[in-house]
């Protein structure tokens, strides 16, 4: 009895440190959006990448025409989609300008529970602006483990590090075991103002464009135009650029006329500006970033 219940505490033992440090259940869900396009190569190779480390990956491409080089663009994209997927998913996200430069590979870790692998350039500005999506965390990938190997080329991390390193975490390993934890508040941000209320109205800025179809995407939750007091109907003042705009606040394009401009909700939940069937951007000559106010409802 003795020498089996010697057996039985040297068995677990053993077992107990390998069930404490086996790995946990992957999501096995990564959504992927860059700015290759789909004419090469790159696209295939980082999902090649990908499957090689998890084989049980269920890649869902968000996009892979952002603008080149956008990033605020490519960090409007991200705060739209990742609502929508679920709270343990991994996101690979590559617009990477300045990629192999000292610009940092990171993961960042949501209050949700999502990871971000991407360049800390700036990307999460938007998502960090969400209470669910808040980034409480981040570590700099370091570890060649996570990556495709030793030889890393300068001007593809897509494949080389952002790919592997998604990858490892839809299986279900560690994040700490990727590299060293990063001070939250020292992560690039983009500078996109926030919409900001005060007795001449809302003030905020052009935060991008709707697609080919030249609606204007303004950085003003509708739950903040809310509080101009404005109701479906009425008829919405405001600057775009400094020019002065008075156009219908509806629920759709059909409710106006087709070539009449229109203020709407869209369906992330911010401001818009449209034309039915017309591109406003065009009509107008409105760009991102341009300043705008919205007046208080008389």
């Amino acid at each position: 009895m003795k020498t089996a219940r010697l057996i039985l505490i040297a068995l677990v033992t053993l077992i107990v440190p390998a069930c404490l440090h086996a790995q946990k259940p992957g999501s096995h869900i990564l959504g992927f959006m860059t700015d290759f396009d789909v004419k090469d190569d790159a696209i295939g190779i980082c999902k090649a990448v990908m499957t090689s480390v998890d084989p049980a990956v269920k890649i869902i491409d968000i996009t892979h025409q952002s603008t080149p080089y956008d990033i605020a663009e490519g960090a409007r994209f991200l705060a739209g989609s990742a609502p929508y997927f679920p709270a343990d998913a991994v996101f690979v996200v590559v617009i990477d300008p300045t990629v192999g430069s000292s610009r940092k590979a990171i993961i960042a870790k949501s209050a949700r529970g999502q990871y971000f692998v991407l360049p800390d350039n700036g990307l999460i500005t938007l998502l960090d602006q969400q209470p669910g999506n808040k980034i409480v965390a981040a570590r700099e990938i370091t570890e060649p483990a996570w990556m495709i190997g030793s030889k890393l080329s300068s001007t593809f991390h897509g494949r080389d590090i952002f790919s592997p390193a998604g990858a490892h975490l839809t299986r279900g390993e560690n994040w700490i075991n990727a590299g060293p934890a990063l001070d939250v508040a020292k992560l690039v941000r983009l500078d996109i103002p926030m919409p900001t209320l005060g007795t001449s109205g809302i003030r905020t800025t052009v935060l991008g464009l709707d697609g080919p179809f030249g609606n204007l995407i303004l950085n003003l939750p509708s739950d903040l135009f809310a509080k101009l007091g404005y109701t479906i109907g009425d008829t919405v003042s405001a600057t775009i650029d400094n020019k002065p705009y008075k156009l219908p606040f509806v629920k759709t394009f059909s409710d106006v006329p087709v070539g009449s401009p229109l203020f709407y909700i869209d369906s992330r939940g911010r401001l818009a500006a449209s034309i039915n069937q017309r591109s406003f951007a065009d009509q107008y000559h409105v760009t991102p970033g341009m300043k705008v106010l919205i007046l208080p409802k008389p």
